[in-house]
């Protein structure tokens, strides 16, 4: 290159180095909500559109996307969570890989490439070519190719924009007094998320604390429990981390077991004052029950009572025992390579979420039953329901193995049996006849020797771990006698 090319594409790296550096501080695992992908997309475009008019030349398509993405990773190095880590040789690793690092790339690097050939292609617009090149079949043919493979990519991120820009929504309630939003709360310096629908907002008031750490259930919650909405205003939250408060997990180092437990009764304290009630009901499934729990302990002013399902009492625990289960069922049905992967890491705890990888894959498996008399609420989070969006859902898998390598290990240290003996609420369990044993066993410690005002359980005999959403009448049924006091 002469030296006036290189100064030319010496300012086209310094752009998008600027821009990979703004990126990585706004949206460090990428873009998480429309506006942000819209955004980034407008942005990277113009970025690249100034890139390549500046240099008048194609090396910016190349020049620019290897700027911004050094610039990106090197800028946000001390973001921690397997979307933005090094890629990791696993199916949890390639799904944060594609989800993470594959989405920044559609809807940040990409428009840069597109803006770079777009604008090189205008500035040499009116140019002239030496006859010799612009008269050969090859170079035609060439440059025909290279049209048409831009005008694809093109076309393709046209519509990868519009559907990240689609909102998600929840369909109104009708009649009078009713409620059904999606909503976010400020906690602090985040804002959580939250789905709130209610045939009568003047109806007790439901909040339900979910389970994994990053997962979300207003999925489930819409497909099996729309009946609560008959009988609560049902607020289905979104904890730090999960479907839409994925964009609240920074910091990560703020995230901890006491600060879900204060994230909750910040959300209590939101609806006691929006629906003008002084107490409320909590519901909380599985790792939520543990928050969920927690919050009633401190602040048992501000409950009706207490629900737990699928309830956890101490994860550490419980971790040992689905280890051994796993492994048992492993030499007992021959996997040998699952045999040696848990050998060789030993039981937990562990440092990172891939060891809990083979747990978590096989468990189920382990743990199997026949779900066939139950809803078909036993597995997944419901996606399929016009409450996420599309990216919501894509980066659905990454909420949880962020969040979970944040939380997880600040949850390692509760152990209700020792922690909570006591609770000054009312309390009632479901229970799945079919729960695990590493959750089970510890519970049924637990339950005998907790003490409340008032303590009830019910077992769901053909159910499992997701009793609630398995066999959803019966649960509100069961909802209705909490109601009631029975």
């Amino acid at each position: 290159m002469r030296r006036g090319e290189l100064w030319r594409m010496a300012v086209v790296v310094a752009a998008a180095t600027a821009w990979g550096i703004v990126a990585a501080g706004w949206t460090p695992r990428g873009p998480l909500t429309n506006a942000q992908a819209l955004w980034s997309v407008g942005i990277s475009a113009a970025v690249g559109l100034g890139a390549g008019w500046w240099s008048r030349s194609r090396w910016a398509m190349l020049a620019a996307p290897a700027a911004f993405v050094v610039a990106l990773e090197l800028t946000r190095i001390g973001v921690r969570g397997p979307s933005v880590d090094a890629p990791h040789a696993s199916p949890f690793g390639v799904v944060a890989l594609l989800a993470g690092r594959g989405v920044h790339g559609v809807l940040s690097v990409l428009p840069l490439v597109l803006g770079a050939a777009y604008g090189a292609g205008l500035a040499r617009r009116g140019s002239p070519v030496p006859a010799e090149v612009g008269s050969h079949p090859r170079a035609r043919r060439g440059a025909r190719v290279r049209r048409a493979g831009t005008a694809v990519l093109a076309a393709g991120l046209v519509a990868a924009t519009v559907a990240v820009s689609v909102p998600a929504r929840t369909a109104p309630i009708p009649g009078p007094g009713g409620v059904a939003e999606l909503s976010l709360v400020d906690v602090g310096p985040y804002r959580l998320g939250m789905m709130i629908r209610g045939e009568n907002a003047k109806a007790p008031v439901l909040l339900f604390v979910p389970g994994a750490p990053g997962g979300t259930e207003i999925g489930s919650m819409r497909r099996h429990l729309a009946a609560l909405e008959r009988r609560f205003v049902v607020v289905t939250l979104d904890r730090r981390g999960g479907g839409s408060s994925y964009p609240a997990l920074e910091p990560t180092a703020t995230v901890t077991l006491d600060g879900a437990v204060a994230d909750t009764l910040a959300v209590t304290d939101h609806l006691r004052d929006r629906f003008h009630q002084d107490k409320i009901y909590l519901l909380g499934h599985s790792g939520g029950s543990i928050v969920g729990v927690l919050a009633a302990q401190r602040r048992p002013e501000k409950y009706h009572a207490y629900v737990g399902t699928g309830q956890a009492v101490d994860l550490a625990t419980s971790d040992r025992l689905f280890y051994d289960d796993v492994l048992a069922w492993a030499r007992e049905t021959g996997r040998d390579s699952l045999v040696r992967q848990l050998t060789s890491q030993g039981p937990p705890p562990y440092a990172d979420v891939y060891r809990y990888e083979p747990i978590m894959t096989y468990a189920p498996q382990a743990y199997e039953y026949d779900p066939s008399p139950n809803a078909k609420g036993a597995t997944g989070f419901g996606l399929d329901v016009p409450e996420y969006t599309l990216l919501q859902k894509i980066h659905m898998m990454n909420g949880v193995l962020d969040t979970w390598s944040a939380l997880y290990p600040t949850m390692q240290h509760a152990d209700l049996r020792r922690d909570v003996p006591r609770l000054e609420v009312p309390v009632y369990f479901v229970q799945g006849g079919h729960e695990m044993r590493g959750l089970a066993t510890i519970f049924d410690q637990w339950y005998e020797r907790l003490r409340a005002p008032r303590k009830h359980l019910d077992v769901f005999e053909t159910a499992g771990h997701r009793a609630m959403f398995e066999q959803p009448d019966r649960f509100v049924a069961v909802m209705d006698r909490v109601l009631t006091g029975q």
